[in-house]
């Protein structure tokens, strides 16, 4: 191709390093990163040195970086609660942008980068790349071709045993907004909303727990090691039961740390009116056929070939691939904001029921 498309990254941190900065970084023949910011400044320069075009910059001041003119996108890797000023104004700069789940900390702050997204024609995306798993690419299929019938009821499920994340500010609430219910909750109600292709919710009703935070056990048996409970500032657990306007329920259930022995993450349980269909062991698909009750457990690895085991798909890089596409051909990207905006507005209602003991419900 004669241009490539040139992207800036705004945070150098772990997010950017781990997902987006790799998954571009494969798409060379596309993109080059031409613009690195951070608050630090020695990690821009090492996101640069690592994964920077020849002659690429670095900024401390993202400002500075929406100034160049010849930047075309932007990647929002920073903390929830700057997401949706940064996102404003790179859109308001004239680039696109992708923002890291979740979309903001608060439905005003998300509605307010909507907002600008259809203000300025800028295209916008949230970074649920679960999407792109196979697996949920197939539920996805499955439910638009209607072999699940009408769903009417869905279980969001994003369980941890005792994996509280140490690094970063995931434990501080001002900064993420919350806990496990924002921060890996958000992948799991989005790709249920997703599949049941449902965005209105009516009411909302739950609560948040805190009850291991403080334990010194349950520090020291976690995965990524002891948190400190001074900083931890969020739930440790959150539960939400959502009511959509054509009365079909879902269940939200979130945890870094809980006393259960099944976990799962990014998972979830649909249910129809012609067929079910789950990953939370495995991708499986019920319904009756022939008169008789039937689980069929879905296989997607291409098999039948002695010595082949399959091409896997990594999401991350398959999301990363259907974004710039979406803007080097003008298309909508897989995740539309209007979508993120949903998931942001419920989120933000689990807990303002969680903190007022009443229902929340929408307009």
């Amino acid at each position: 191709m004669d241009k490539k498309l040139k992207i800036g990254i705004i945070g150098c941190g772990g997010i950017a390093n781990g997902k987006h900065m790799p998954s571009l970084q494969k798409l060379e023949d596309k993109v080059e990163m031409v613009a690195f910011c951070d608050i630090i400044e020695e990690r821009a320069v090492k996101a640069a040195a690592e994964y920077g075009a020849e002659g690429a910059k670095v900024y401390t001041d993202y400002k500075e970086l929406l100034k160049d003119g010849s930047i075309d996108v932007v990647h929002v890797c920073t903390p929830n609660r700057s997401h949706a000023f940064i996102t404003v104004d790179a859109l308001e700069a004239g680039k696109h942008v992708m923002c890291e789940k979740p979309m903001a900390k608060t439905y005003a702050d998300a509605k307010a980068m909507l907002d600008a997204a259809k203000r300025t024609g800028k295209k916008l995306t949230i970074g649920y790349q679960n999407r792109q798993n196979p697996e949920n690419q197939y539920s996805k299929a499955a439910a638009s071709a209607g072999e699940l019938g009408e769903i009417y009821y869905a279980q969001a499920l994003a369980l941890r045993r005792r994996a509280v994340p140490t690094w970063g500010v995931f434990l501080n609430e001002y900064e993420q907004g919350g806990g496990p219910l924002i921060d890996i909750g958000t992948h799991a109600l989005d790709l249920t909303l997703w599949i049941m292709n449902n965005y209105e919710p009516r009411m909302v009703v739950g609560n948040t727990f805190r009850k291991l935070a403080d334990n010194p056990a349950d520090r020291q048996g976690n995965a990524w090691g002891e948190w400190d409970p001074e900083k931890y500032t969020v739930e440790d657990s959150a539960f939400g039961y959502i009511v959509m306007k054509n009365g079909a329920v879902i269940n939200l259930m979130s945890s870094w740390a809980i006393n259960m022995h099944k976990y799962n993450e990014a998972s979830y349980v649909l249910c129809g009116t012609e067929g079910g269909i789950t990953n939370t062991d495995g991708l499986k698909f019920n319904t009756v056929k022939h008169g008789r009750q039937t689980v069929e457990e879905i296989n997607l690895e291409a098999g039948g070939a002695a010595f082949y085991e399959g091409h896997t798909v990594n999401a991350s890089t398959a999301d990363m691939a259907q974004w710039i596409d979406a803007v080097l051909n003008d298309k909508d990207p897989c995740v539309l904001p209007e979508q993120a905006l949903c998931v942001t507005q419920i989120l933000e209602a689990i807990y303002t029921s969680a903190k007022t003991g009443k229902p929340v419900y929408f307009d």
